[in-house]
């Protein structure tokens, strides 16, 4: 399972988790909040927010949850105050990690985050302890569509992206992240709303692992994702196409 194959897994594991939809909808919540108070609280004039909304609503959000949450961002004072933080660590066998959490409280997050590790077998690290192993890029992920692929690659280079993969499941366009809301509003004009879509850091250096290292991995990623403050996950890992679909039953 490597590159576009890794994220997909990583879409079943948190598909998987469905249950959690409060919590989810919490996690969305923050981000249309920060979004909103770092730029104008219209996602027509905030591509930031625009990305939020649309995963929201993807997410089956409703839009009057969505109004009030960018309401009370707009409103000065209202709200809690959330930072955004990025913690470095590895996991158990090397495997590097990257979390990116929206938080109240650092000292809180930075101690919830540090047992998962601890619990794990992992530790956590200095910023830029394993960052230099990813790259950032815009990843856009299409399900299905199998009948498109030409037409799905002549419009992602035609928008500027970098790569496209496609299978029998769909397709992931990679971008710059510069381009990120070009290429995702020019395909989502073509081919409708993405599953996913979001600027992601992305492995250059990969680590293979079995089926039982890779599960002891998705437990600390589990682990992670447990956290309220915690919005997105990376590690550098990756494992065979049974192996992957075996960790997604």
């Amino acid at each position: 399972m490597a590159g576009h194959s890794h994220a997909k897994n990583i879409m079943h594991r948190k598909a998987a988790q469905g249950a959690k939809k409060a919590q989810a909808f919490g996690k969305l919540i923050r981000e249309i909040t920060v979004s909103a108070k770092q730029g104008l609280p219209d996602p027509a004039m905030n591509p930031r927010l625009r990305a939020a909304v649309k995963a929201a609503l993807t997410a089956n959000m409703t839009r009057d949850t969505i109004d009030r949450a960018i309401k009370r961002a707009a409103a000065a004072g209202q709200g809690e105050d959330f930072q955004e933080v990025r913690y470095e660590g590895y996991g158990p066998y090397g495997v590097a990690v990257i979390v990116e959490a929206l938080t109240d409280n650092r000292n809180r997050t930075a101690g919830d985050i540090r047992s998962a590790f601890a619990k794990a077998g992992g530790a956590l690290g200095e910023t830029n302890s394993v960052s230099f192993q990813f790259e950032r890029k815009g990843v856009i992920w299409f399900p299905g569509l199998a009948d498109q692929a030409e037409a799905m690659l002549e419009a992602a280079i035609e928008a500027g992206a970098l790569d496209v993969e496609s299978d029998e499941e769909g397709h992931e366009v990679t971008c710059a992240p510069e381009d990120f809301f070009a290429v995702r509003d020019a395909l989502e004009a073509r081919f409708g709303t993405p599953e996913s879509a979001r600027i992601e850091w992305v492995p250059t250096v990969r680590i293979d692992l079995d089926e039982e290292k890779a599960r002891e991995i998705l437990k600390l990623l589990d682990r992670l994702d447990e956290s309220d403050d915690v919005q997105n996950v990376y590690a550098n890992f990756e494992v065979s196409e049974d192996v992957s679909q075996r960790l997604s039953a």
